[in-house]
Formats: C-alpha cells, structure tokens, sequence
C-alpha cells in the first residue's frame, strides 16, 4: 500500500530502508527524547515488529521518501501501543524523521495524511499521541495537525524507569471528523 502527500510517499518497508533508518537510531539529535540509542540489530528488529504489526493490524508506522529524490527519510504512521496506561487501549500517532529532514513540514503533512488514513480507512474515532514533556518539536507537530492536549492525560511512561527524565509525558488527543 502506497499513500501520497504533495511531498510525501508513505510506503511499506523496503530491504534499502535499513541503513538509514539505522543511522537514525545512531544519531543523538534523533534519539535525543528516547531512552539510549538503537544498535543496528535493534533498528532491524524494530522494522520487523513493524511489519508484522501491518500484517497483524493493517496499519503502522510508514517509511516515508521524499518525492522529489526518492530518499528515506524516515517513519509516520499509526500504532497501537504495548504499553498500559489510563487512555489505552487506543491508536497512536507518531513519526521519526531524520534529523537533516526536521524544520520542513513533512512530520505534519505526513500525519495529516495518516489522521485521514485512520479515520477515513479504519473509522477511529479518536487519535492521540505522547511526547516526553520537554519534546517541544513533536507537540508542536501535535498541535500542528489539530491535535488537542488532555491536560488531564499526562503521565509516567510505564516502560520507562521511575526518576527518569524521559519518564513525564503529555497526550494529545483529536477525534473524528463529524460527518
């Protein structure tokens, strides 16, 4: 399955895919709101669990290119975390971009397109999303895209250790379009 936004093609995971993605997982800037870097074995195995969770579910996280050079320039997609909290079960939205590819819109315009892949395709009638508190760059995004903060959501991310400064998050939320 292949989806288009004006710069944007969100696509199933290619072979090719894993070099950069990799490189991804390596990179500081990238990594800085996640727990510790990705090996290269780890950034393997998380393509795997996305794919399998596309044959699971039908959705996950895309790999994205850009139209324009037919780079990968990373992942926006839906999930269903694994993960228990107050708001889940529940479908979330997310996105990794490459560092170089941040500051141009695409982590927006990419979402936009999977809200309307989600609610459209899969009749979701709610949407959210989590960032660590201080990731400002993906609640900007959130808000971006319609989102609204729970202000009564945040929480202590359970897969994160107590005391953590990843550990305090925020949770967006938007719900279907009324039709």
């Amino acid at each position: 399955m292949i989806y288009e936004t004006e710069r944007l093609i969100l696509r199933e995971w290619r072979e090719s895919d894993l070099e950069p993605f990799a490189r991804m997982g390596q990179d500081v800037k990238v990594m800085e709101f996640f727990p510790k870097l990705l090996t290269h074995a780890e950034s393997a195995a998380l393509i795997a669990r996305i794919q399998a969770k596309f044959s699971q579910e039908g959705f996950c996280f895309f790999a994205v290119e850009l139209k324009s050079t037919a780079e990968f320039i990373g992942f926006i997609g839906l999930s269903i975390p694994s993960f228990q909290a107050h708001f889940t079960p529940c479908v979330e939205i997310g996105w990794r971009l490459a560092a170089k590819y941040w500051g141009y819109g695409y982590a927006s315009e990419g979402a936009q397109k999977c809200l309307e892949i989600g609610f459209k395709q899969f009749k979701l009638r709610e949407i959210v999303s989590i960032a660590v508190k201080d990731n400002l760059n993906s609640i900007k995004v959130m808000q971006k895209i319609g989102m609204q903060q729970d202000l009564n959501g945040s929480f202590m991310h359970p897969s994160l250790a107590e005391g953590s400064p990843l550990a305090e998050h925020v949770l967006y939320r938007i719900q279907a379009p009324q039709e």
